[in-house]
C-alpha cells in the first residue's frame, strides 16, 4: 500500500490502491500477450473480475469459432467444455511455480498471486488464440494461401509457431511474477504436455457442421433381395436384346458408359449426360449401354461391375462391325494413384477397375476403333495401357494430379462438363472438343482454388483412329447441314 505525507501532522497516511477495472486487466493481459510487462503492480483482481474475464473471453472465442464452419452448424457443448480441465491443471502448475508471498516486502512493480496470474493469462493467450481462430476460419472458407493447403511442413510450422507464441507469452508473464528459471522450465514442459494432450485427445471444436440437410438428401439404400437380382438379370437381357445392329455401309457409333461409384450422385448425373450427348450428337440411338452403380437405378440400369463390363464389351462387339464402327467408352469415378477406378455399391461388393482389365476386354472382343474417356483423378495412368494406333484416349488429369468436381454437391465433374456437356455439343470432333475444353477446365480450377494445381488433362490419338474419326465427323456434320 502506498503512503503520502500529511502536511499538518508530518506523518505518512496510507493511501488505498485504486482497484483496476475489468478493461484494465484485459489491456494489461494483452500487453503480456505481446511479451510486455503487465502494469498491475501488486494489485489483485476480485473473484467476480476473474470469472467475468474468463467468461467474456470464452464467449468471444466461441463466437468467432462459429465461423470456422462454413454453412449450418450446431453448438457442441461437450466439444467446448472438454478441454477446460486443462485450464485447471495449468492454474495448479502456475500456483506451484509462483513464489510464496512475502508480507514484509511488497514490490510495487511485481504482480503477485495465482488469481492475478489467471486474470492476466486469460487475456495473454488471446492474441495467439485469435490468430489460430482466424486461420481456421480462412481454411474453412478456402482462403488460406495455397502453400499451407498443399505443404504439410508449412502447415505444421505455422501450427507449432502458434504454440510457441502462446507458451512463450505465458512463460514471460510468469517471469514478471518472479518465477525462478528452474520452475519456468517445468512450467513450460507442463504446458507443452497439456497442449499436446488436448490436441490429441480433445480435438472437437465448439461448433460442428450440421449434416442433417445432407442426411435428408441421401439416396435410398440398395436392398439385396431376390427381386433385385431377378430385376438385374431381366435388365441385362433387355439391354442385350434391344442393342441395335450395325448398319451396312455406315460407320456407326456404339458406346459404353460406365459409372461404378454409387456413393455420390455426380457420377450418375454425368453418365446420364454423356449417354444422352452420344445418342443425340453421334447418331448412337439404341447403341449406348449404360452400366451404373446407384441405389436408385437397380431397376433401370445393369450394375457397373467388372463382370458386366466384360459382358457389355462382348455384347457390343457381337452387334457392331468390329473393323469399321467406333466404340466410345466413358468411365467416371474416383481414381487413385495406382490408376484403379473406385467402385462401390453397398452392400454389394464391387472390385475396382484397372486400365489393363478394360484393355483385355476390348482385345478379347476384337473391337478395332476405340475412343476412351476417363473422368477420374490420376486418369493419365490409363494412357499407356490403352493407347494405340486405332485408339483415342482422353483423361481428366495426368498421372500425378487429381481432377476436380467429383464431390457430393457437384453437378458434373469439370472434365465431363467442359468436354461432353459443352464442347461436344458444338463439334463432332473429339480432338477439337478436348482442345477447347482444356483452357476452360484450367480457368475453373483456378477460380475454385484447386489445392494441388492444374489437373492437366491428357490426350493420345493414334493415326488410324484419327482418319476414322475424321470421316465420322464429316458424315455427322453433313447430316446436320441437311
Amino acid at each position: 500500500m502506498m503512503a503520502a505525507m500529511d502536511a499538518v501532522s508530518n506523518q505518512y497516511i496510507p493511501i488505498p490502491p485504486v482497484r483496476l477495472r475489468l478493461r484494465d486487466w484485459v489491456r494489461e493481459g494483452l500487453r503480456a500477450g505481446f511479451f510486455m510487462r503487465p502494469r498491475v503492480g501488486p494489485q489483485q483482481p476480485s473473484p467476480l473480475q476473474v470469472v467475468a474475464l474468463l467468461l467474456v473471453l470464452a464467449l468471444l472465442e466461441v463466437g468467432l469459432a462459429r465461423f470456422e464452419v462454413a454453412g449450418p452448424a450446431n453448438f457442441d457443448l461437450r466439444g467446448w467444455l472438454a478441454p477446460w480441465w486443462s485450464t485447471g491443471v495449468l492454474l495448479l502448475l502456475a500456483w506451484w511455480a509462483l513464489p510464496a508471498p512475502d508480507p514484509g516486502h511488497i514490490d510495487a512493480e511485481r504482480p503477485r498471486g495465482a488469481a492475478t496470474w489467471l486474470a492476466l493469462w486469460s487475456a495473454t493467450a488471446l492474441p495467439a488464440n485469435l490468430v489460430a481462430l482466424l486461420l481456421g476460419i480462412a481454411q474453412s472458407h478456402q482462403a488460406l494461401p495455397q502453400l499451407f493447403e498443399t505443404s504439410a511442413a508449412a502447415a505444421w510450422a505455422l501450427y507449432l509457431s502458434l504454440w510457441a507464441w502462446a507458451i512463450g507469452a505465458a512463460l514471460r508473464l510468469s517471469f514478471h511474477f518472479g518465477v525462478t528459471r528452474a520452475r519456468l522450465g517445468v512450467l513450460g514442459l507442463g504446458m507443452v504436455a497439456l497442449f499436446s494432450l488436448v490436441a490429441w485427445q480433445f480435438p472437437d471444436r465448439p461448433w460442428q457442421a450440421d449434416l442433417s440437410q445432407f442426411q435428408a438428401e441421401r439416396p435410398p439404400q440398395l436392398e439385396l433381395s431376390q427381386e433385385t437380382f431377378e430385376a438385374q438379370q431381366a435388365l441385362w437381357q433387355k439391354t442385350v436384346d434391344t442393342l441395335a445392329a450395325e448398319r451396312p455401309g455406315v460407320a456407326d457409333v456404339y458406346a459404353l458408359v460406365f459409372s461404378p461409384y454409387a456413393r455420390e450422385d455426380v457420377f450418375l448425373r454425368e453418365s446420364t449426360m454423356v449417354a444422352k450427348v452420344l445418342e443425340e450428337r453421334f447418331d448412337a440411338q439404341g447403341r449406348v449401354v449404360q452400366l451404373v452403380n446407384h441405389p436408385s437405378t437397380a431397376q433401370t440400369y445393369p450394375w457397373a461391375t467388372l463382370t458386366n463390363l466384360g459382358r457389355a464389351v462382348e455384347a457390343i462387339g457381337a452387334r457392331m462391325d468390329r473393323e469399321n464402327d467406333v466404340l466410345v467408352v466413358y468411365l467416371t469415378s474416383h481414381g487413385a494413384n495406382d490408376f484403379k477406378l473406385a467402385a462401390a455399391n453397398d452392400p454389394l461388393t464391387v472390385e475396382p477397375i484397372s486400365p489393363g482389365e478394360l484393355r483385355q476386354a476390348l482385345d478379347n472382343a476384337g473391337i478395332r476403333n476405340r475412343v476412351i474417356a476417363v473422368s477420374a483423378c490420376y486418369a493419365g495412368g490409363w494412357l499407356g495401357p490403352l493407347g494405340g494406333d486405332s485408339t483415342l484416349v482422353i483423361t481428366a488429369a495426368d498421372a500425378d494430379h487429381t481432377s476436380y468436381g467429383c464431390g457430393k454437391l457437384s453437378e458434373l465433374t469439370f472434365f465431363g462438363r467442359a468436354v461432353f456437356d459443352e464442347a461436344l455439343r458444338k463439334t463432332h470432333s473429339f480432338e477439337q472438343a478436348f482442345a477447347a475444353a482444356v483452357p476452360v477446365i484450367r480457368q475453373r480450377e483456378v477460380e475454385a482454388g484447386k489445392p494441388d494445381g492444374f489437373s492437366n488433362p491428357q490426350i493420345s490419338v493414334g493415326e488410324k483412329i484419327r482418319l476414322v474419326l475424321k470421316a465420322l465427323e464429316e458424315r455427322l456434320d453433313s447430316a446436320v447441314a441437311k
